[in-house]
């Protein structure tokens, strides 16, 4: 029997598993990197480990300081949690020779499944070599062998764009696996991911634990995912089914895993890989069957028998990833405090809670949410409804975005969701909200409420008075902050204080009920909505959740500060990260043209690219891989001038000179 369990992981799926254990009576181990020494999981294990340093490849990827930690804590087991070690045979082979159980199928399984060009062969499917790809394979996905999570991962269209993403795909690989083996697979631009779930004992059982759809994915990682998959046909469920038992059945499997396919238009399945762990994705299926997942790793793992038929399903599940991150500025990674995490009525899985700081050293999940349901249309109304009502104060989140794809005609109507959603609706979607005009008022009120206004002996009205807001992070809209570090847009709200309480001058159709520091409720068309807002003391953000959903300003200076402007051409980090790489033969002088990709940031395991704003000459770089560098911090100038054959033939611009100011706006 286990008695005490290091979880070779953090954040969400670490507290995942302990919550598990202690309904079970299985004391905790956690370890944790520098940034983590506070973290949640930490604070809920009953022992934690050091393992120092901050980088993963310092800590949480090194196998022999785990297995350290593990023998030190007094512990007898280990689970691997998903992703860093967990799908490492040698990381298996350690655990078990250091006398540990091991929480997972076999190493011997892990390493036939590890390499997905190696669990290809295993059924049957010859993944095509990218070094003998013709015009006639387009598109192709360029993908790591040796891992996931959309990592060295690359879509190519056309043959001449091809040396350039292998060359990415290798060195993302490497960097991220440690294995820079890359294969290309037909890549289907409408097709549906859907998974089978697996579980199986050491006594010949295979559980097929049902479907599910992870199709709404951004950067070839999933964003919503549901179980079943809707719209399926029995037959091919079966041929599903059949596959994927045959797959483990072939590998000696044993414990959690799951077989990924992609189904193309014609209702063909593509086998994609074998992951031999937890999937992020697990609530669904346990909602669905009734079963804790983790409990059952657990039990298999200490030899126990399943029943021969797993338990009937029940219902739909439809399960949210909350990130921190900016959807309208390309997913950009998100820090800071997490102030609030409130999302009522639904199962929230999370490794955060109030008052965590979001760091830039790892994956950028907040928190998953998961709704259960009778029906499919049922579960997408209540997910969608508890994401709206839920307070999230902190990072800018892709919170709205989840509400808008829950209730997307083409996501509600079964199986007619695909892989390319958001390439198709990303625009619409990050849309500012449609309330956000009243919400801003109800900001203006909530502070001007938080101060005293004029005396009871004064009875005439006071002049209007102004507070200016930008729309989400650093005050900018959809687009960011403007060139001079202001809004690109936002809200203008003048208000007035009378006798029986506020006039809004520009507002006319909108009646102020009531106004206090906390909360506003504004009559607009006969309707009276109440808005809650909160403003952190010593920010310029302020939260103000409504009827309508969640808004996220930023207070605008009266008065701009010029010495905030930046010099025209100007590359600012869009996040705080990691310089991974800079482009090649890239110096002061050179010349660029627009979209070149210049540089990569590295930031909550994903990477970004730097690309040059306008064709000209580099006159600055202030980046080196291996850089850390803050939000908005100088990257590189890109000096706007023509070619030297320019259009008056003297290689200058046209019309009027640009000023000497280094601080003077950059042109529109």
């Amino acid at each position: 029997m286990i008695e005490t369990l290091l979880v070779a992981n953090r954040g969400e799926i670490a507290c995942r598993v302990f919550r598990t254990c202690r309904d079970l009576g299985i004391r905790t181990v956690a370890v944790h990197s520098d940034p983590d020494a506070g973290a949640l999981h930490v604070r809920e294990a009953d022992a934690a480990v050091r393992l120092p340093g901050a980088a993963p490849a310092d800590t949480y990827l090194r196998g022999d300081l785990v297995v350290a930690a593990a023998l030190a804590a007094g512990a007898d087991a280990v689970h691997p949690g998903y992703g860093f070690l967990s799908e490492s045979a040698a990381f298996a082979r350690e655990v078990e020779a250091a006398g540990l159980t091991w929480i997972g199928p076999p190493p011997e399984a892990v390493e036939a499944m590890a390499s997905k060009t190696r669990a290809k062969r295993l059924l049957g499917v010859e993944p095509l070599d990218p070094e003998a790809l013709t015009e006639a394979d387009l598109p192709v996905l360029v993908k790591a062998a040796a891992g996931g999570g959309g990592r060295g991962m690359r879509v190519v269209r056309e043959m001449a764009a091809l040396p350039g993403e292998l060359a990415a795909a290798r060195a993302e690989a490497l960097s991220a696996f440690g294995d820079g083996e890359v294969f290309a697979e037909p890549y289907l631009e409408r097709g549906r991911h859907v998974e089978v779930q697996l579980l199986a004992d050491a006594h010949g059982t295979v559980w097929p634990l049902g479907t599910r759809d992870c199709s709404l994915q951004r950067r070839h990682q999933k964003v919503v995912e549901e179980a079943p998959a809707p719209g399926l046909p029995e037959a091919l469920v079966k041929e599903l089914y059949d596959t994927a038992v045959r797959a483990a059945r072939a590998v000696g499997y044993r414990g959690a895993g799951t077989v990924e396919f992609l189904i193309g238009p014609d209702g063909t399945a593509h086998f994609l890989e074998m992951n031999t762990r937890l999937q992020v994705e697990h609530p669904v299926t346990e909602a669905v069957y009734g079963v804790d997942l983790v409990a059952l790793q657990l039990r298999v793992a200490e030899g126990a028998a399943l029943p021969p038929e797993p338990p009937a399903p029940r219902g739909h599940a439809v399960e949210a990833r909350l990130y921190a991150e900016d959807p309208a500025r390309s997913f950009a990674p998100q820090t800071g405090t997490l102030h609030a995490l409130d999302v009522p009525g639904v199962r929230l899985d999370t490794g955060y809670a109030a008052g965590d700081a979001v760091g830039v050293h790892y994956d950028a999940l907040l928190a998953k949410a998961v709704a259960h349901a009778p029906t499919r249309a049922e579960a997408l109304r209540l997910l969608a409804r508890a994401l709206e009502r839920a307070r999230v104060h902190g990072p800018v989140t892709n919170r709205d975005l989840l509400v808008r794809s829950l209730r997307h005609p083409e996501f509600a109507e079964p199986g007619r969701a695909d892989t390319g959603f958001y390439a198709r609706h990303l625009p619409a979607l990050t849309a500012p909200l449609p309330g956000a005009r009243y919400a801003a008022v109800a900001a203006a009120l909530a502070e001007a409420s938080a101060r005293p206004g004029p005396g009871a002996w004064r009875n005439l009205p006071s002049r209007p008075r102004l507070r200016a807001y930008g729309d989400g992070a650093g005050g900018g809209g959809a687009g960011g902050p403007a060139a001079d570090g202001h809004a690109a847009d936002g809200h203008e709200v003048r208000y007035a204080r009378v006798r029986d309480g506020y006039a809004l001058p520009d507002d006319p159709d909108v009646r102020v009920v009531s106004a206090t520091a906390r909360e506003v409720r504004l009559e607009v068309g006969g309707v009276v909505r109440p808005y809650r807002v909160t403003v952190r003391p010593g920010s310029d953000t302020v939260h103000v959740d409504g009827p309508d959903g969640a808004h996220r300003f930023t207070r605008r200076p009266r008065f701009p500060d010029p010495a905030g402007r930046t010099a025209p051409g100007s590359l600012l980090a869009p996040m705080p990260g990691t310089v991974v790489r800079v482009a090649e033969g890239l110096a002061a002088g050179a010349r660029v043209e627009a979209g070149r990709p210049l540089l990569w940031l590295e930031a909550m395991k994903m990477e970004h690219q730097v690309t040059a704003p306008a064709s000209g000459v580099l006159t600055a770089l202030h980046a080196a891989p291996g850089d850390q560098v803050e939000l908005g911090a100088l990257l590189a100038v890109v000096d706007p001038a023509p070619a030297p054959d320019g259009p008056d033939g003297t290689g200058t611009p046209d019309g009027p000179e640009a000023p000497d100011d280094p601080r003077a706006p950059a042109a529109p």
